[in-house]
């Protein structure tokens, strides 16, 4: 049977909306949804949150920080280790939403400007048309308008390259459209963000998190690296699909009922190596401060005139457009500075996704409504888009009801 545990935050004089109560019911039977799509696909461990204004209204987590197996299960207790609120998770590119916001928050200080060039601060950087290079400026890095080609050399990320190696490559690709012209989602080029950042006062990038951002939120098992991941203790293991079983079952639904069967595979470095892109370390816990940061609550951390310029729509996604289970309920998508803007519905969702080897994450929240939601499973499965996209789905019907009345 497929291990849960919840936490719902109770908070009945102080959440502000009417819909407020409606959300805890809400989570009771969307709790139980969660729980038959990761029981369907034997997702080995994960969490969710929903947050509403400045409150964590529900906190859930489920299963196993390590798949089960035969190896293991009779020899040792290794995987024995239950998902809770503070097991660490790899969030993939939901990093790139903390780095836009240091680079963001730098900016409107005055200690650099989204205008200038990139290779202001990676100077090594050129690319195979002359004069290209230096026409991209930090505010299309930010936006993924750069005008390279998408997730360029992404690869060699995998073939223990050096990121210096991988950058001087770069003098033999030709972008595929101007600066600010075209969408092209990139990793490497992300983390170009990183020099500019160091450059512009004497902290590291990951002390710059911690000072900024990690601590001011209590954000306690956040970190930087795949250093800090491997010494702590909490963390969720990360698996693969090895394989798939027909089981003869059908399901109500009359579908044919799968076995699926994952393996733990180690923790990889080669995503670390860009950090304002994917190197971000943390806790379901520290998701739903995160969410609650920035639905605005806690303007001393994050300004109103900061969260503005993370959210305003830079340049059009149109392939999200087509994305599984989000498609039916998408009318638009732009991509902002670190954060996608979903249009759902009648409502924009600042949202955006992770995925790296073993791991994959969501987070999104709207500002209009003053909810989020953010999830995190130890699987590489699809499932997770299914969980949001109905969460979205869901949740929007439920406060549209209790408008109307």
């Amino acid at each position: 049977m497929f291990y849960r545990v919840g936490f719902i935050y109770f908070a009945l004089l102080v959440i502000p909306f009417s819909y407020g109560s409606n959300l805890i019911d809400f989570n009771k039977k969307f709790l139980a949804n969660v729980s038959n799509e990761l029981e369907k696909y034997s997702i080995p461990g994960a969490a969710y949150a929903i947050v509403q204004s400045n409150n964590i209204v529900a906190l859930e987590t489920f299963g196993h920080i390590e798949k089960a197996n035969s190896q293991k299960a009779n020899s040792q207790k290794a995987n024995s280790q239950k998902v809770n609120g503070n097991t660490v998770f790899r969030l993939a590119s939901v990093s790139k939403t903390f780095a836009a916001t240091i680079t963001t928050m730098l900016a409107q200080e005055r200690q650099l400007n989204l205008s200038d060039p990139i290779t202001k601060y990676v100077p090594h950087f050129s690319l195979a048309k002359e004069g290209a290079a230096e026409k991209i400026q930090l505010k299309h890095l930010l936006s993924h308008s750069s005008g390279l080609m998408p997730n360029a050399y992404d690869n060699l990320l995998h073939e223990n390259w050096s990121l210096d190696k991988i950058i001087r490559r770069f003098d033999r690709v030709e972008p595929i459209c101007k600066p600010a012209q075209c969408y092209g989602y990139q990793n490497i080029a992300y983390a170009f963000l990183q020099p500019a950042i160091e450059a512009s006062q004497p902290k590291s990038y990951s002390t710059l998190l911690q000072e900024r951002v990690f601590s001011p939120l209590n954000m306690m098992d956040a970190s930087v690296g795949i250093d800090v991941f491997l010494e702590q203790q909490n963390t969720a293991k990360p698996h693969v699909l090895r394989k798939r079983i027909k089981t003869g079952k059908k399901d109500k639904q009359g579908n044919e009922v799968k076995q699926y069967i994952w393996n733990t595979v180690k923790v990889e470095p080669d995503f670390y190596k860009v950090a304002p892109a994917a190197g971000i370390n943390a806790s379901i816990t520290d998701l739903a401060k995160w969410l609650i940061a920035n639905l605005g609550h806690k303007p001393e951390i994050l300004s109103p005139a900061l969260l503005n310029e993370l959210t305003t729509p830079r340049i059009k996604t149109k392939k999200d457009l087509r994305r599984k289970f989000w498609r039916e309920h998408l009318t638009d998508a732009h991509y902002g500075y670190g954060w996608r803007i979903y249009q759902f519905k009648d409502h924009p969702i600042i949202y955006h996704s992770g995925w790296v080897s073993g791991f994959r994450a969501d987070i999104g929240y709207s500002p209009d409504l003053d909810i989020g939601f953010a999830v995190l499973i130890n699987a590489e499965s699809n499932v997770i888009n299914k969980i949001s996209s109905q969460f979205w789905s869901q949740a929007l019907d439920l406060i549209g009801s209790v408008s109307e009345k």
